[in-house]
C-alpha cells in the first residue's frame, strides 16, 4: 500500500491537471461555456478538498476496504468530471 503522503501527492495532481485542462479550455478554446468551466473549476476543488480529508480520517477496522472504496470513488468522480470536460465545448 502506498502511503498516505504519496496518495495525497497523487490525487493533487490529478486534481490539478484536470483544473489546468478546464483553464485551458475556458480560456483559448472558442466557443467553451465559461459559466460551466467556472462552475467545473469550482467542482473539481471540492473533489480534490473531499477526497484529501477522507485520506486523513481512515476507518481503523477496515483499512483495505477503506482505500477499496476510496480508489472506486476517486476514479468514479475523476470520470465525471472528464465527461464534463468533454461536453464544455
Amino acid at each position: 500500500m502506498a502511503s498516505r503522503r504519496e496518495l495525497k501527492k497523487n490525487v493533487n495532481y490529478i486534481a490539478g491537471e484536470l483544473f489546468s485542462e478546464c483553464l485551458i479550455n475556458s480560456m483559448f478554446v472558442p466557443g467553451t461555456d465559461k459559466t460551466k468551466a467556472d462552475k467545473l473549476m469550482g467542482q473539481i476543488l471540492t473533489m480534490q478538498d473531499e477526497f484529501l480529508s477522507r485520506i486523513s480520517h481512515t476507518e481503523p477496522g477496515n483499512v483495505k476496504g477503506f482505500y477499496k472504496k476510496f480508489r472506486a470513488d476517486f476514479n468514479a468522480s475523476v470520470n465525471e468530471i472528464i465527461d464534463a470536460l468533454a461536453k464544455l465545448n
